[in-house]
């Protein structure tokens, strides 16, 4: 299947893409997500996107994540991912729902708190040399 030829899919496209890797029909992806043949054709002719209610029902029928289908990581043929080699550790799963059950105010101030702490970082090492 030749895609729109950016450097990045669009997620219909990317959702034909996989369909293609995985010998899945429309009337088949119709089937297993309840979405009408209509649509899934629409969105290949008229080079739309589903709406988002859709979608965790197509990352179910197409055996993928919702992150894979949004930004193409492990899907795109040209995706690239500078973390592949990141080994997550328990920690930084506690560190992130710490983050995540932060207000706006205080994940911005954090942010900004993390931003400094590099920038002191950078000083003292100049002031080492």
């Amino acid at each position: 299947m030749k895609y729109n030829g950016g450097t990045h899919m669009i997620i219909s496209e990317r959702i034909f893409y996989i369909m293609e890797q995985k010998n899945m029909s429309q009337l088949e992806l119709s089937r297993r997500t309840g979405i009408a043949t209509s649509n899934i054709s629409d969105w290949k002719k008229k080079k739309t996107n589903p709406k988002a209610d859709c979608l965790l029902s197509i990352c179910d029928a197409l055996d993928i994540t919702p992150e894979q289908l949004l930004t193409g990581k492990g899907i795109d043929p040209e995706y690239k991912d500078a973390d592949m080699d990141y080994e997550v550790t328990r920690s930084d799963i506690k560190i992130l729902k710490q983050i995540h059950s932060l207000g706006d105010e205080q994940y911005k101030r954090l942010m900004a708190y993390m931003k400094v702490l590099q920038k002191l970082e950078q000083m003292e090492s100049i002031v080492e040399e």
